[in-house]
């Protein structure tokens, strides 16, 4: 492991900044990120004078997605388990390895996120990739610089789509279809006429306007906005997320074991210079 504080915790007034800390990395998600996530997660909902979270990227990009290949990657290390009541992942073979680590470190932390009794702002600049998308659609809110991409490119892999499958919620069947065919970049300027983000602004205002958005929110009562944020996820789950969800998860899980069973490993051998390279090809 090489990245000794993975995630950055601040308060500004009644804002919790949590911040992605991998910058060298484009903030690519290993373990240890997440249950670091996680932690910051806990200790804003904790914290009685906090009423807003932030969900930020340090350096130039906010997530470049799941890491497939950095030093710190770290699929085999054990993590306390808390997303949900599953064994370890660690020694188990084949896909009850990789199915059982997925239910708790991608799809089963999306869920708790997205569950936050308190709203949640994603500050989007630059490559908002794969699993980075997982990270954004948690989150109530989405604002994002004009520089901003969203991208899922795993269809290269032969995988319909990352873990937390919310594409066709959050921009529509059509597009989400073309979205994944394709694996084009959408831009912040079209994501926000799709819908999936609320504000697009200058990269040099991004955090001036997010925090103007977080600040006109925090006077609210607590207590009415955990509702009004469970009452709309309530609504989107009876719209079919948690099952459509849940249906996808088997389908990516399927994907990885024809992979392992047919190429080199269960991401088709693919490794982060080809996921880059399927990005930049994404750009038309």
């Amino acid at each position: 492991m090489t990245d000794e504080n993975p995630v950055r915790y601040e308060r500004r007034d009644a804002m919790a900044v949590v911040t992605m800390n991998r910058p060298a990395f484009g903030n690519a998600q290993n373990s240890a990120m997440t249950y670091a996530l996680d932690d910051a997660f806990s200790r804003a909902v904790d914290d009685d004078d906090v009423a807003v979270i932030v969900l930020a990227g340090a350096g130039k990009h906010f997530s470049a997605g799941h890491d497939i290949g950095t030093p710190g990657r770290d699929v085999g290390v054990e993590y306390p388990r808390r997303a949900a009541i599953l064994p370890t992942h660690v020694g188990r073979a084949g896909a009850d390895g990789r199915l059982t680590r997925e239910a708790e470190v991608y799809l089963g932390m999306c869920r708790r996120w997205r569950a936050i009794p308190k709203p949640t702002i994603a500050m989007v600049q630059g490559a908002c990739i794969a699993g980075g998308l997982m990270l954004a659609w948690s989150c109530d809110l989405i604002v994002a610089a004009e520089d901003a991409f969203f991208c899922d490119p795993v269809v290269t892999m032969g995988i319909p789509g990352v873990e937390y499958f919310a594409h066709p919620w959050v921009m529509g069947p059509r597009m989400a279809k073309e979205f994944l065919y394709t694996g084009r970049r959408v831009g912040a300027a079209e994501a926000k006429e799709l819908g999936m983000v609320n504000r697009v602004v200058e990269p040099e205002r991004l955090e001036e306007e997010t925090f103007r958005l977080a600040g006109s929110i925090a006077g609210k009562p607590a207590f009415g906005l955990a509702l009004a944020k469970k009452a709309v996820n309530q609504c989107e789950d009876l719209m079919g997320l948690h099952a459509g969800i849940d249906s996808v998860f088997g389908l990516h899980h399927v994907a990885h074991a024809h992979n392992a069973e047919v190429s080199s490993d269960s991401l088709a051998g693919f490794d982060p210079k080809a996921m880059r390279d399927s990005v930049r090809n994404g750009r038309a």
